[in-house]
């Protein structure tokens, strides 16, 4: 379905035509119309899907028909990093109709205090806030959300993980009950459904390719030791000049700095990203990354949900992540948007089980590649009912 056939406003349809926008998502094709005709609507999608413009896109097309007196949307989320992604698609559409914004999370030095509290009490059109800084700011007494008539909650399974639920029922409870819902998440499990239940009113319900890897996506896993990871990564990125934009994904801080340090003792261009930067350093490392002055970025999980960053060639998973949704938004940062990308896991002995979980999850047994030999013997892939994992005798080519 192409974007001219929404009847969008002229301004509108200059913005998507400027951005390159022709033809919609599947979540897009579905989701516009619902938000469209008013109705509160549950979507379950995957990332990288364009689920971002799927609700900003109908809302944006009624503040071009009837500018908005006060806040006129909420969008709720659980990360600054994709605070900042979806604010900056508001301004990039929102340029076109003349819609304001602002995006408040924590983690900065606190010169924007001023300005998101005259927004939050003077009105702007949308507010994207990760819950705890916009709680700050609630508890001062001058948010005004009386005219809210959007409220979306964006990654809805990530916040309930990370303990958003009372800030987030608090913050919804200050809006007008006659506001339309919105409900985004990559998982439905029952605790989320329960959860949307209490702030949705006889919701539309969309779902599509719940937590499955997108189609572009070539996955492949390597059996190998931890001693043996970083030069299998070097094995892997030597002959790749054809790369130029890497994710290597770790699920502790303290690895960032080790991978980071044994990939430039072999010259590679990269640097790693947690959440120990501060907010700044944070966005220069992000900007350079997506100019592609920088390589390889290693990154903590705070990374496999909400950047929108193109032309990812590839995503290394240097050791399994605990839950296997995560592995879903962890490769997603590739191949999006229909493109193709390639994404490698590292699975030692203790994770293998976890990696049948993911298996499980997409519901696609992956292909386990032989190492390099000069990286010596690897384990073999093996499944004991007593234990986690293990092996008996090495992973050899055939």
């Amino acid at each position: 379905m192409r974007f001219s056939e929404f009847n969008f406003n002229e301004k509108l349809v200059e913005a998507l035509s400027y951005s390159g926008f022709e033809n919609a998502s599947p979540i897009q094709e579905q989701a516009i119309p619902v938000i469209t005709a008013g109705k509160d609507l549950i979507a379950c999608a995957q990332t990288g899907t364009g689920k971002t413009a799927a609700f900003l896109l109908p809302i944006l097309n009624k503040i071009a028909h009837k500018k908005p007196n006060g806040v006129n949307t909420l969008i709720l989320c659980p990360t600054r990093e994709l605070a900042i992604q979806i604010e900056q698609q508001i301004q990039g559409f929102g340029y076109f109709v003349g819609a304001s914004s602002i995006a408040i999370y924590g983690g900065g030095n606190g010169s924007s205090w001023d300005g998101e509290k005259a927004s939050l009490s003077e009105g702007v059109d949308f507010v994207v806030a990760t819950p705890g800084k916009l709680l700050a700011h609630i508890n001062l007494g001058y948010v005004n959300f009386k005219k809210v008539e959007h409220v979306i909650l964006d990654e809805g399974d990530r916040m309930l993980d990370m303990g958003f639920v009372n800030d987030i029922l608090r913050i919804i409870s200050l809006t007008p009950k006659s506001r339309q819902s919105l409900f985004f998440s990559a998982t439905m499990h029952p605790k989320i459904r329960e959860f949307a239940n209490k702030i949705i009113n006889d919701p539309v319900e969309i779902s599509l390719s719940i937590a499955k890897p997108a189609e572009g996506v070539e996955q492949d896993v390597y059996l190998t030791f931890d001693h043996q990871k970083n030069a299998l990564i070097h094995s892997i990125l030597k002959d790749k000049t054809e790369f130029e934009s890497i994710i290597i994904f770790t699920s502790t801080k303290s690895k960032v700095f080790n991978i980071v340090s044994a990939l430039k003792r072999r010259g590679y261009e990269v640097d790693g990203i947690s959440s120990e930067l501060d907010q700044k350093e944070r966005e220069n490392l992000l900007s350079q990354f997506r100019s592609k002055k920088l390589r390889i970025v290693v990154a903590t999980d705070v990374l496999s949900r909400g950047i929108d960053i193109k032309d990812i060639n590839l995503v290394i998973n240097y050791d399994v992540p605990g839950e296997p949704a995560d592995y879903v938004h962890r490769i997603g940062r590739t191949a999006r948007a229909n493109t193709k990308g390639n994404a490698v896991t590292l699975v030692n002995p203790d994770d293998m089980y976890k990696f049948v979980r993911i298996e499980k999850l997409i519901e696609r047994e992956l292909p386990k590649l032989p190492l390099p030999t000069e990286l010596g013997e690897a384990p073999i892939w093996e499944m004991s009912p007593k234990k986690k994992s293990g092996f008996k005798k090495p992973f050899r080519r055939k």
